[in-house]
């Protein structure tokens, strides 16, 4: 299969995946921008009456970026991990591995679709904090980037999801007990600098953290981790996962019985 005919598959299989989402908005786009605006009343408006301010930054503008990242994690993480699941429990994933597909225009496919729904969300929900505060965009260039590689990491995670669910009921058993505890305790809402020593060290093991600090940093120009920091540690796990994706893709798990 040619350079021509792999380009055309990985178009209609993102074009697919983005038609999808726009088809069944109301369930791809719209429930994360309601819950992230009910945040931003209650943690934004009302309690940061009482909080004040985080530094030098009213605490309604310093959520912000962990908010529209909240929002990009579990939209990048569920759309490739329903998406893929979805196409084994209609056995059409088979039809691709025995096409001449590349598996890497299959993983790429996905890995876009997820892309494409995190960054619209992303989007979306930045819109919203416009309604509760000022924003204004530190350096484009390093939101967009840190953006990107946080929707890549989470769209291969949730492949890897997809991979090994065996019913739908096991799907929500990560985003659930793994993926919401980390978001919460990832920075979001407060500064590690505000943690206890021990509390401090273990949010550093949060891969979730990382992608909060470096968007934080692009966005208002302050991190508790240096960017180059977070960047390396973003392109090293998408390395990771992206091969591991790959590894188990090439050996069917999952998919061939």
């Amino acid at each position: 299969m040619g350079l021509q005919a792999q380009l055309i598959s990985f178009y209609t299989l993102v074009r697919r995946e983005f038609m999808r989402i726009i088809k069944i908005w109301p369930e791809t786009l719209l429930p994360s921008v309601i819950t992230m605006g009910l945040y931003f009343v209650i943690f934004g408006t009302v309690m940061g009456a009482r909080i004040g301010n985080m530094g030098d930054i009213q605490y309604t503008a310093y959520i912000v970026p962990g908010l529209v990242m909240m929002a990009l994690v579990s939209s990048a993480f569920i759309n490739v991990m329903f998406s893929f699941y979805i196409s084994k429990f209609q056995r059409n994933i088979e039809e691709m591995l025995t096409s001449p597909m590349s598996n890497h225009v299959i993983l790429l496919g996905y890995m876009c679709g997820g892309i494409i729904r995190g960054m619209l969300v992303a989007s979306i929900v930045l819109l919203v904090s416009l309604f509760f505060t000022d924003v204004i965009i530190y350096n484009w260039h390093l939101t967009l980037l840190v953006a990107i590689c946080t929707a890549a990491l989470l769209s291969l995670c949730g492949f890897i999801n997809g991979v090994f669910a065996k019913s739908f009921d096991q799907l929500s058993l990560v985003p659930m007990f793994v993926l919401t505890p980390l978001t919460y305790f990832g920075g979001v809402f407060y500064s590690v600098e505000l943690l206890p020593p021990f509390w401090q060290s273990a949010t550093y093991f949060n891969p979730i953290f990382y992608m909060v600090s470096g968007f934080r940093y692009g966005m208002l120009g302050i991190a508790d981790v240096a960017i180059e920091y977070v960047l390396a540690v973003l392109i090293m796990a998408i390395i990771i996962l992206y091969s591991l994706c790959m590894w188990l893709l090439n050996k069917g798990t999952g998919v061939k019985s």
